[in-house]
């Protein structure tokens, strides 16, 4: 009879937990994660929005009489589309991709257009997977898209390594979106680990821009090749965040609400120091940019902001129940939000009115503060046991600093958040100083006295 009092009191206790659960949950936005993140600059996020309209341009039949441009146009020239690669060309190994050389930026660019709903070797490709099943350079990656990666970096290998010859100035650049993000990823790995069939290319020719990428590679892997890779993920997007199997995703996909509510519980209950000592855990990999546009119990779309940084531990480990988790992972929304970041940070260095030598400098300072966050990065992840993370080499990816300088970087990774937040004081302290005119001028402002 007393257990069947007690009865009540557990079922009430239980509901609770579970509204509270919820309410932190609803409360949870996506602006918390990067919250402490660093601003990114025009330089390094202008590729963004022009690789998203490249990614976008492979999903054209005809690229002479393009059917779904976006306002503006893809903004390239077809008679420099080296090789275009359809699903009867790649056999289903790999989804469709492009060989671009884009002599406006100095670029050699890899391109490869994201999941296809209608084709099920895409699926294949993406459900090719069991908790810890493939390891890749003392670490763990997707075992699907590894195939297609080194699938890809075969069949093109050979052709990349005369163009890198016969272009010795131009960048080596991977991009693709979504099912490709991962391959672009792993093929940038691949490629690293095996430049001698690039002709020796050096390391910090090659680069890769990631657009909400699924989770590929491990975590010790994901903070190793930050030098390397970089990730954009707009907002609330779910797939950076989905730790749960792919394969149950797609099973439930019509009712993917319901499964990301299950999967919210399980992350919830997961403590992070048991996630970040799982060695066969995968994250999204590289370099972290989050473009944040909405707040929380606003409506609408805010000027977008670009926050960025090679974090350790809160690296996307949560599910954000919004409306937008879906519509917020399409190419198309990322590029035209990014467009609009790079737009916002041009407008504001135009009305200061940078001279050319200072942006050098500042070129050179992003590029030491990159290293730094780097190097903290993976301080930070042997300080937190990450398993395989003590891997140091110089990479010499960013501008090279004289011993006697680099002796002299701060050891932590809170001078770096330091150096940023100095950054954003002097941009406060000038806007403080000076006003624009209506030429567009900057002039002093006049004292109320």
């Amino acid at each position: 009879m007393s257990i069947l009092c007690g009865l009540p009191i557990l079922e009430c206790v239980y509901c609770l937990g579970c509204a509270r659960w919820l309410w932190q949950k609803c409360l949870y936005t996506a602006g918390l994660e990067s919250e402490n993140w660093g601003l990114a600059t025009a330089e390094e996020f202008e590729p963004v929005p022009r690789l998203c309209r490249l990614i976008l341009s492979v999903y054209e039949d005809d690229l002479r009489h393009p059917l779904w441009a976006p306002p503006g146009g893809y903004g390239i020239n077809p008679d420099w589309v080296v090789v275009k690669r359809t699903y009867e060309e790649t056999g289903g190994c790999a989804t469709p991709y492009m060989i671009y050389l884009d002599h406006d930026n100095v670029d050699i660019v890899l391109a490869i257009r994201g999941l296809n709903l209608a084709k099920e070797s895409d699926y294949a490709v993406l459900l090719d997977n069991k908790l810890g099943q493939t390891k890749f350079d003392g670490g763990y990656v997707h075992n699907g898209l590894l195939k297609a990666a080194k699938w890809i970096f075969d069949a093109e290998c050979e052709l990349l390594r005369d163009l890198a010859e016969m272009k010795p100035d131009y960048r080596l650049t991977f991009a693709g979106h979504s099912l490709g993000a991962g391959i672009v990823s792993l093929i940038a790995m691949y490629a690293v680990q095996n430049r001698d069939r690039l002709g020796n290319i050096e390391r910090k020719r090659i680069r890769c821009f990631a657009m909400a990428p699924a989770r590929c590679v491990s975590l010790n892997l994901a903070v190793r090749y930050a030098d390397v890779i970089s990730s954009v993920v707009l907002q609330d997007d779910f797939l950076p965040r989905t730790t749960t199997a792919l394969e149950d995703v797609f099973k439930s996909i019509f009712c993917l609400p319901c499964l990301l509510c299950l999967m919210c519980l399980k992350d919830t209950c997961t403590l992070e120091e048991n996630m970040l000592k799982d060695p066969r855990r995968l994250y999204a990999p590289g370099r972290l940019y989050h473009i944040v546009e909405r707040k929380p119990f606003r409506i609408g779309r805010f000027p977008p902001v670009v926050r960025t940084a090679v974090p350790v531990d809160r690296r996307f480990e949560h599910i954000v129940l919004s409306c937008n988790a879906t519509s917020d992972h399409t190419i198309i929304w990322l590029e035209r939000e990014s467009q609009r970041a790079v737009d916002l940070m041009l407008e504001k260095d135009r009305i200061m009115e940078i001279p050319a030598q200072q942006r050098m400098q500042r070129q050179e300072c992003l590029a030491r503060e990159h290293s730094e966050e780097y190097e903290a990065a993976l301080r930070r992840a042997v300080a937190l046991n990450i398993p395989q993370a003590a891997y140091s080499p110089s990479y010499g990816t960013f501008a090279e600093v004289e011993e006697g300088e680099s002796s002299g970087r701060s050891s932590g990774a809170g001078s770096l958040l330091s150096l940023k937040r100095m950054r954003e004081h002097w941009d406060n302290f000038i806007d403080r100083l000076f006003n624009v005119d209506e030429s567009g001028r900057m002039v002093f402002k006049k004292s109320s006295t």
